[in-house]
């Protein structure tokens, strides 16, 4: 006779096993595959499992069987998807995919020179970076010169540009291979990621901020304790429901980026339970940061801007509400340079 009562509490899934849950819907219920957004999500989903050595269930890629035989034909057809397809094919091979798919798809891109149609560095970074995986040399032998060119400028990062941002960060996932080997970054180079992650903080922008945190771990530096606490707080706050069956505008991006920065700091990964069918990910907590208002007020004093912090300092938190103010008081302790930071950021006359 046994003692032990059963209270018939499930046990929760494992994270293999969330993992796996999280490929099935993405691959299966968020999005029809015809649609343009279901590459660039599974590309993304795929991606961030693969970077993190993600060790899943036999049957996990069960769900992308079929697009997996299927890629060499899209290839063929949808040529100006490129980026995404191979993503996709390479990251289900070094999952496990059984195939050899990746290579013959790598051997037809560089043989259309695909990347040449490129207008933009970060793109032919990336296909550099995907071509590079089977053997095949990337476009431009000066493309690397460029990027370095590019990164090293700290003033372009000093103010607002999510766009340029979020470049600067993609730039160093290729230039480390997403963290396969530590590039060789001018110091200027690593100002630009303190500058852009302040920028990020002082937005209360999980996104951005882990994408920064990411790059300057790829870098071999180590991110600003007061950025990585504020993550793993906010990370927290993510909740995974059944889908609505409207187009998604949810924060998936935000729930994968910040997993990968888990990963990366022995953190929580994938958390909460994926829904069986559709999927939407929502996030609690999310506010707006004071970025917006500090420039607004920096901008409106015209001349009376000054460059330096220590003098602009008093009159900041003097107009901003205690939340905002202790936010950009927090942003300063971040990190020694942030008075070099603000020179940039006032946009003052010297």
């Amino acid at each position: 006779m046994s003692n032990i009562v059963s209270l018939g509490v499930p046990r929760r899934p494992s994270l293999a096993q969330r993992q796996a849950m999280l490929l099935e819907s993405f691959a299966c219920h968020r999005r029809g595959r015809e649609d343009v957004f279901w590459l660039k999500e599974n590309a993304e989903v795929l991606n961030i499992m693969a970077t993190t050595e993600a060790r899943l269930p036999e049957d996990a890629l069960a769900p992308y069987a079929q697009v997996y035989d299927g890629l060499e034909e899209r290839l063929q057809f949808f040529p100006q998807y490129y980026r995404f397809l191979l993503s996709i094919c390479l990251d289900l091979e070094s999952l496990g995919m059984p195939g050899d798919t990746g290579e013959r798809l790598c051997a037809r891109v560089a043989k259309m020179q695909l990347s040449e149609a490129e207008l933009s560095d970060l793109q032919r970074a990336e296909a550099r970076r995907l071509l590079a995986q089977r053997g095949h040399d990337g476009p431009e032998a000066d493309l690397v010169a460029r990027l370095h060119r590019f990164i090293a400028q700290p003033a372009t990062f000093a103010v607002p540009n999510k766009k340029a941002a979020y470049e600067l960060t993609h730039i160093v996932f290729y230039l480390s291979n997403y963290g396969a080997e530590v590039p060789e970054l001018p110091e200027e180079a690593l100002t630009s990621l303190e500058y852009a992650g302040l920028l990020a903080y002082l937005d209360q922008d999980i996104d951005l901020l882990a994408e920064v945190c990411v790059a300057q771990r790829f870098a071999g530096q180590t991110p600003s304790v007061i950025w990585e606490d504020w993550l793993s707080q906010q990370a927290a706050g993510f909740v995974l429901r059944p889908g609505s069956g409207s187009p998604l505008a949810d924060a998936y991006h935000e729930y994968l980026v910040t997993s990968w920065w888990a990963h990366h700091v022995g953190g929580t990964c994938f958390p909460g339970t994926p829904p069986e069918g559709s999927l939407e990910i929502i996030r609690h907590g999310a506010r707006r940061g004071p970025l917006r208002a500090i420039s607004e007020y920096l901008f409106h004093l015209g001349r009376s801007r000054r460059r330096d912090w220590d003098a602009m300092q008093p009159a900041l938190s003097g107009v901003l509400d205690p939340e905002a103010d202790h936010i950009l008081q927090d942003a300063a302790l971040s990190t020694p340079h942030f008075g070099a930071f603000f020179e940039g950021f006032a946009r003052a006359d010297a």
